[in-house]
């Protein structure tokens, strides 16, 4: 492709140029993905009301979400694995991010690690926390979050039960993955990719091993991650992590109005209706018909934002204009570091 015009171009250069494993792990939902299909297609369902002779001038994109400025209502969100759609992506992704002036979002199941971003960047980002069991881990990571210049905290409230993720499955999507001959055959179609792993360290999941107790190369992470991953947590837990951390608060993965009032009620300082890409909960509502009940119950008391679908700049306009006051996006920002780096 010599002309880039939409995601949907980045998408298909993403997966002739990734090795299949990593790409269905982006490209992919739970189940039987319903859900993950209805958070881009119900977007094509919201109309816009076209007025004219209204004056444009001086228009701008420009916002705050929790403060940070940002040339458009869009962050970079949370994504795992970001650093094995390209080598060093997480790396590449906040550079590209602070080039164009939105907030990035680095995942605690990065392959780049909070350290590397700090020191690629030199510039605030968030940081995504999922909860763990081992309590004493989880505070030694938000105080390595403060000290690499993280913003903002983004706790993920849905991911304490991981989803059956079926193409995962069949591709043999492990820690370290499955040495199959489909996957071995795979990656000798993808040259440019092992070319750019064969040229950096960054191969493992730099915020956990050597970090985590127990977890000292990727053999070992497989099992810490499925004992780790703590299905109590609850709003206690939130209010803990509030105090603890003591800066800005992101939550992510709200989808009904109940929900939001006790977000709201948390103290956080924002909210994003989320059914993590679809990933999670096959069967739930996508994202963008959660949104406007919410920022209903509870948009005058917190930032309510939203991610799941975007795809578009169009998106993002109709996100706005049914409330949210910021949007995230994973998968288009994976496809464009699959597709051509940063």
């Amino acid at each position: 492709m010599t002309v880039i015009t939409n995601i949907e171009d980045l998408r298909v250069l993403a997966k002739a140029r990734v090795p299949r494993m990593f790409y269905d792990y982006a490209d992919s939902g739970s189940w039987t993905e319903g859900t993950y299909r209805a958070n881009e297609s119900d977007f094509n369902g919201i109309l816009l009301r076209q007025r004219v002779a209204v004056n444009m001038d001086n228009r701008s994109t420009a916002v705050a979400m929790v403060g940070c400025p940002a040339r458009m209502p869009v962050a970079i969100a949370p994504t795992g694995l970001t650093g094995m759609q390209h080598a060093d992506g997480e790396i590449l992704a906040a550079r590209a991010a602070l080039q164009f002036g939105v907030p990035f979002t680095l995942s605690t199941m990065s392959i780049c690690s909070l350290e590397d971003i700090a020191a690629a960047t030199k510039a605030p980002f968030w940081f995504q926390l999922y909860w763990m069991r081992d309590r004493d881990f989880m505070e030694r990571l938000m105080d390595r979050a403060r000290a690499a210049g993280v913003d903002a905290l983004v706790l993920t409230l849905d991911l304490q039960v991981i989803g059956q993720r079926h193409k995962d499955l069949k591709n043999g999507l492990t820690a370290p993955p499955k040495p199959t001959v489909a996957n071995i055959l795979n990656l000798l179609t993808k040259p440019r990719w092992c070319l750019g792993m064969a040229g950096t360290r960054r191969r493992t999941f730099g915020n956990l091993v050597g970090h985590a107790k127990g977890v000292s190369d990727m053999s070992s992470l497989g099992a810490w991650t499925r004992e780790q991953f703590d299905p109590r947590l609850d709003w206690n837990d939130v209010a803990w992590i509030k105090k603890r951390w003591g800066g800005k608060l992101i939550l992510k993965g709200i989808m009904v109005e109940e929900d939001a009032r006790l977000a709201a009620d948390s103290g956080a300082d924002a909210l994003v209706v989320s059914n993590h890409g679809g990933r999670q909960l096959d069967g739930a509502p996508s994202a963008i018909a959660a949104l406007p009940g919410i920022v209903d119950a509870v948009g005058s008391r917190i930032e309510v934002w939203m991610d799941g679908g975007i795809r578009s700049g169009q998106d993002v306009l109709k996100a706005w204009a049914l409330g949210a006051r910021g949007t995230m996006i994973g998968r288009a920002m994976l496809y464009g570091l699959g597709a051509m780096g940063q």
